[in-house]
């Protein structure tokens, strides 16, 4: 390849046509950009025969990346400079802001969550900024007209892009979207969106089913409520370890019981997934077919005679998030956002709306998609509620709601150390003050309210390097392990807490919504699985690929107390 490369440098010189020069030199510099992703491949593959296969694949697509560059047509030239630097875009952005590899699951989750990209446009900005640069030489250097020499045929340089992306793909796909670490970024980025356009348009059109599950008794509460809270470590409450933060869930108020189910699996280790998944009711089989055709958990209450209530924390101005969509918002009666609500008292506006719902006297059925500890989380608690120090700079990201890296955390272990102080600030303020107001001013006879977080928090406590605290493509078992609690009047999730305890994952909490409406135990348990209160054993794992698209399996990752690592008591130069 490097001959070839010297040989045709030559040949463009001794042509004596600048353009081809520039435009090949750009073409050039693009491709010296992916050299660290191409340290990383072959690190990966050592002296093997696949680290040949992976040289001559590079040595093919960067050859269709240079004849793209001499198509004539002007439109049809610029229109592959777009899509090619466009691809580059996607792919170096992802991996600039999260340090890692962009995986076509992770491709597909990004896609799906298009709602945040306001949110991704203001706080990665600096990602975003250094990638649109890097991409600029290949933008121009394909889209700039060629000169005269040296002129390839026509039909060659206008197959060489189709040529690349075709091959590309098809490899793609053959391996479920694996394989495109350390290829040129515009061609896996272009291949990612051309298997998902593929996928789109060949999956069969499916369309919602009306609730079928028939009700065979009273539902068993005045209200029911799940909270899904945001980016909560498991194990960083002090319900599930002695040196976790002040959960406000170790007592509980008067003739109320906390059933603590200890260490759970969340669906996914994405925000969107386990969302989707738990207003849904996907289960470890199925659950791409259920989450796409089955009713929500909406109008599963509707139909059993609850008000639904739904307040949203994150979100303003009516958007929506994690695959909500006009159908699933019809059933809806009361949709609550916090359009003029700092960011850091959001929560605490929550508590006070699912306080006031609770007191009404309405049979209403309420989810809570909290705030959290979403990061950035340095101003994501106010002055008060800093218990834990050394912590972050505070008043950098006061208004961000979520997806920014402090760039500090680039830095190594102690940064990390600064980081899980913030957290803990975080989490005791936006878990802990959120239940110390909801049990101040709540009634909560009569009330069953389910809390657990959407996902996990890997925050590097054993010192390993990376910015990625979730959503990463080789999760670490904290990644998924997440609180999981029932609270209710009359105590009758004890003894199944006691029984399960780190041994329920959030696969359970669907069905165990239904039964507390009233629908048919056996029909609910075929269709949905078991509840909570089960006998069966749950394998307490998370999907670590809940995208298995192109005929790949789910990932499964066991989540075990004694694989998750501790809150690190040493984080802390004094005791809070």
């Amino acid at each position: 390849m490097v001959n070839f490369s010297a040989t045709l440098m030559r040949r463009i010189a001794r042509a004596g046509d600048p353009r081809m020069l520039i435009k090949s030199a750009l073409v050039g510099v693009a491709l010296i950009l992916d050299l660290p992703a191409i340290g990383d491949r072959i690190a990966m593959l050592g002296l093997t025969p696949p680290l040949i296969l992976f040289f001559g694949l590079y040595a093919l697509l960067a050859l269709a990346l240079w004849g793209s560059a001499f198509i004539r047509p002007s439109a049809l030239r610029w229109g592959w400079a777009l899509i090619l630097s466009g691809g580059a875009m996607v792919v170096g952005s992802y991996q600039t802001a999260s340090a890692d590899v962009m995986s076509y699951d992770a491709f597909v989750t990004m896609m799906l969550s298009v709602g945040f990209a306001d949110d991704a446009l203001r706080q990665y900005g600096a990602a975003i900024g250094w990638t649109l640069a890097g991409t600029l030489p290949l933008l121009l250097g394909i889209g700039i007209r060629p000169g005269t020499r040296p002129r390839l045929p026509g039909a060659v340089t206008i197959l060489a892009p189709m040529a690349g992306l075709l091959l590309l793909s098809l490899l793609l796909f053959a391996r479920g979207g694996e394989g495109g670490r350390g290829l040129p970024n515009a061609w896996v980025g272009s291949a990612y969106s051309a298997l998902f356009a593929y996928e789109a348009a060949t999956l069969p059109a499916l369309s919602r089913q009306p609730v079928a599950i028939a009700r065979t008794r009273p539902a068993a509460y005045r209200d029911i409520v799940l909270i899904i809270d945001e980016s909560i470590a498991g194990r960083y409450l002090d319900i599930n370890d002695p040196d976790g933060v002040r959960s406000g869930l170790t007592a509980a108020p008067r003739d109320v019981s906390i059933a603590n189910f200890g260490l759970s699996a969340s669906i996914t280790h994405c925000s969107f997934g386990s969302n989707m998944t738990l207003r849904h009711g996907g289960t470890r089989d199925a659950y791409q077919h259920i989450n796409a055709v089955m009713p929500s958990i909406f109008a599963y209450a509707k139909k059993a005679g609850y008000a639904t209530l739904y307040i949203d924390a994150q979100r303003t101005g009516g958007a929506y998030q994690n695959g909500m969509d006009d159908r699933e918002r019809r059933s809806i009666d009361n949709f609550i956002q916090f359009d003029d609500t700092p960011v850091v008292d959001r929560d605490m506006a929550a508590a006070t709306a699912l306080a006031a719902a609770l007191n009404n006297d309405r049979r209403e059925f309420i989810l809570i998609n909290k705030m959290g500890a979403h990061f950035p989380v340095a101003d994501k608690y106010p002055d008060a509620a800093m218990a834990y120090r050394p912590a972050l700079p505070r008043n950098r990201s006061a208004n961000v709601t979520e997806m920014q890296l402090p760039e500090n955390l680039y830095s190594g272990a102690e940064s990390w150390r600064l980081y899980r102080n913030a957290y803990r600030n975080t989490v005791g303020w936006t878990v802990g003050g959120f239940f110390d107001r909801l049990f101040a001013h709540a009634r909560l006879d009569g009330a069953l309210v389910i809390y657990t977080s959407d996902h996990g928090q890997n925050l590097h406590e054993r010192g390993d390097a990376g910015t990625t605290t979730h959503c990463s493509a080789a999760p670490a078992s904290e990644e998924g392990a997440v609180p999981l609690v029932i609270i209710d009047a009359p105590g009758r999730w004890d003894a199944a807490a006691k029984r399960h305890f780190d041994r329920s994952s959030q696969y359970r909490i669907f069905p165990t919504l239904l039964d507390a409406m009233g629908y048919d135990p056996a029909s609910v348990r075929a269709t949905y699985g078991h509840a909570l209160d089960a006998d069966s054993a749950d394998p307490n794992s998370f999907n670590a690929l809940f995208n298995a698209r192109l005929g790949r399996a789910p990932h499964w990752v066991a989540v075990r107390r004694g694989d998750i690592a501790r809150p690190p008591p040493t984080d802390q130069a004094a005791a809070p």
